[in-house]
């Protein structure tokens, strides 16, 4: 839990980071602007697991906002509850924690929450019920979380798995995506 789902040598997108194909090589090198600001949003619509109307309104929230967009957007996209699980170590995958969100198996502020998209606000309080700790998912966590160490924004009592959001995520999650935001922001302000 908590582990890259890419992290090997052997991974079929380290080992070939180009599409499939007779011109997958190449494709990247004749890609129109268009194209590659398509692929960027892409990737990053596939790195939170959200479909085009989600991500869309997230980008419409973040825009008409004051401040930076991107910055405000990758804000919104973090707080996600299921985000938050991940980015915690209590799941494997963002997919996962999707699932385990969605099954009820967290409380936020002591309130059973089954939605995925649930904003967190510093200060709340996350936890895996009490019920749903015996759970095989669960069993091995906290050996799991003792070589695990959260983000700076959140804060997690290992031993009784319960966390909290300290503060609004800072930017230092924006160089660590692998997607080009401005790409992302050039496709959707056309």
């Amino acid at each position: 839990m908590g582990y890259k789902v890419c992290d090997s040598v052997k991974c079929a997108m380290v080992k070939k980071p180009y599409p499939p194909g007779q011109h997958g090589k190449n494709s990247s090198s004749r890609r129109s602007e268009f194209g590659t600001q398509l692929a960027e949003k892409q990737k990053l619509k596939a790195i939170y697991g959200l479909r085009e109307r989600q991500f869309r309104r997230y980008f419409d929230f973040a825009s008409e906002k004051k401040g930076v967009t991107a910055q405000i957007m990758m804000e919104l996209l973090e707080r996600r509850l299921d985000n938050i699980v991940f980015r915690l170590g209590l799941a494997p995958t963002r997919h996962a924690a999707r699932q385990l969100v969605a099954h009820g198996h967290f409380t936020v502020n002591n309130h059973r929450t089954y939605s995925p998209s649930y904003s967190v606000k510093p200060g709340d309080s996350i936890a895996i019920r009490e019920s749903s700790q015996p759970k095989k998912i669960f069993e091995n966590v906290r050996t799991i979380l003792k070589k695990f160490e959260p983000p700076s924004w959140l804060k997690l009592d290992k031993e009784k798995l319960v966390s909290a959001m300290v503060r609004l995520p800072d930017q230092d999650f924006l160089k660590e995506l692998p997607v080009e935001l401005s790409k992302v922001l050039e496709y959707y302000s056309r």
